[in-house]
């Protein structure tokens, strides 16, 4: 199995020293990805999420069991050489590569004297740290308050109850500061929603008037290249990092394919395994460019040893959020950095998934050209299109112009008869379009072939 290395102490990858230092616990349980390869180090992802978040690990401690312990997630003698490995080092925090409940959060932390952060807790810190946008913010806060509510007892130390008559403020029923701090979680959460939800409304606002254009979505797990792809295909200057979440908003550009309507090409927020249920709730109008996407690009980083596992995990979280059924290519990235040994991995995937294919975001490889992105992107689009000519009247110039705005033109010549154009149009609005002939009196198109 492999094993990371500690000789050197792991540090942000730029280069300054972290703010904090930790110890990550680790359960492998028989599901564990590291169990079904050598090659796949069973800390590595966790470790890179720490280094995300500017926190440096100095060290792992790691049993195999068949499930958690049900309460305190490892086993006594573990916790006890947690302990023992802490004071070593001189830390104080321990990250737990899973998330544990309340009350396995408490006892670890009793039995220890180590503050404990999750891997929710983890990925919740990250993704508030990379949130830009207002929604992002919001999103990220409602997340946290759930969490947070839910470990109250945690958290806070003064639980006793206030006793009626004891000062002013205090006189009545009464009722616990825990009782107390979740109302006003409740109220909070409540008045963040109420903020999202008009958000929400006027995205969709914004997406109804977006039917005539095409949009494409960039989905996959986080780092597979998703950012240095959407930066090679339009030329947009967004951020590209080789960290996890290093995008958290969704970014749109557009996209120069020469389709009948303008191409949209969305960056949305990278998945993981086990990434926290309140974050995929809280990032519903995120996800909606994902959902109302005319096609998922689904991206996958060729070169990582958990290749399988990564694309089972995207497919698992798209179920989620409404998407298992929409038209998706496979987009095998980083193919530059595949090693002979792993080229053979390769080529079953590409076998088993017809409509894939392998590309180099970085390198500008595989993305345009016969058997390119674009060219594909552009094959798929075209089969939600129709190739049909019109002959309108010379004096329906609106007709014509609105041909243009719609489709795209083709031929377009005068005769007597009027003016005859081919154009490729989407289907949907070629139906809108011919209801318009329909009530003026003049014939439909008449189909040519596809795209």
């Amino acid at each position: 199995m492999a094993k990371h290395s500690f000789d050197l102490p792991l540090l942000p990858s730029d280069g300054e020293p972290s703010a904090e230092r930790a110890i990550v616990l680790k359960a492998i349980f028989p599901d564990d990805p590291s169990e079904s390869s050598s090659e796949i180090d069973p800390v590595g992802e966790i470790v890179a999420l720490a280094d995300t978040a500017g926190v440096e690990v100095v060290d792992v401690v790691i049993q195999r069991r068949q499930r958690p312990h049900a309460a305190t997630y490892v086993g006594k003698g573990k916790l006890q050489e947690l302990a023992e490995r802490a004071e070593l080092h001189g830390v104080k925090l321990v990250i737990i590569d899973d998330s544990v409940s309340p009350g396995q959060g408490k006892n670890i932390e009793e039995r220890t004297e180590l503050r404990v952060v999750d891997r929710t807790e983890l990925i919740m810190d990250i993704f508030a740290r990379n949130a830009k946008s207002h929604q992002a913010k919001l999103q990220v806060e409602i997340a946290q308050l759930k969490y947070s509510s839910q470990r109250l007892r945690r958290m806070w130390t003064h639980l006793s109850r206030m006793e009626a008559g004891q000062g002013v403020g205090t006189r009545g029923p009464g009722e616990t500061q825990l009782e107390t701090d979740r109302r006003i979680i409740r109220r909070k959460i409540d008045v963040l929603k109420v903020r999202l939800e008009e958000i929400e409304r006027q995205r969709e606002t914004q997406n109804k008037g977006r039917s005539d254009t095409y949009r494409v979505a960039l989905v996959g797990y986080t780092n597979a290249g998703k950012s240095t792809l959407l930066r090679s295909l339009t030329g947009a200057d967004v951020l590209v990092e080789d960290r996890l979440f290093s995008t958290v908003d969704t970014s749109t550009r557009k996209w120069a394919l020469e389709a009948s309507k303008d191409v949209l090409l969305s960056d949305t927020v990278g998945f993981i395994r086990k990434l926290p249920p309140g974050l995929v709730a809280s990032f519903h109008a995120t996800l909606m460019e994902a959902r109302e996407a005319d096609l998922l690009l689904h991206i996958i980083d060729a070169s990582s040893p958990t290749i399988d596992f990564d694309i089972v995990s995207v497919r698992e979280t798209l179920s989620q959020v409404g998407c298992a059924g929409h038209r998706t290519i496979l987009v095998f990235n980083k193919i530059d950095q595949v090693d002979d040994q792993h080229r053979i991995d390769l080529q079953y995937l590409l076998a088993e998934n017809p409509e894939s294919l392998v590309v180099s975001a970085a390198e500008g490889v595989g993305l345009e050209g016969v058997g390119g992105l674009a060219e594909v992107v552009l094959g798929v689009l075209h089969e939600q299109e129709s190739e049909v000519e019109y002959q309108l009247p010379h004096v329906r110039a609106d007709l014509v112009s609105q041909l243009h705005r719609i489709a795209e033109v083709l031929e377009q010549r005068y005769e007597d008869e009027g003016v005859r154009m081919r154009v490729r149009i989407p289907i949907d609005e070629r139906k809108r379009f011919e209801h318009i002939l329909v009530e003026a009196g003049i014939s439909a198109g008449t189909e040519r072939g596809g795209g």
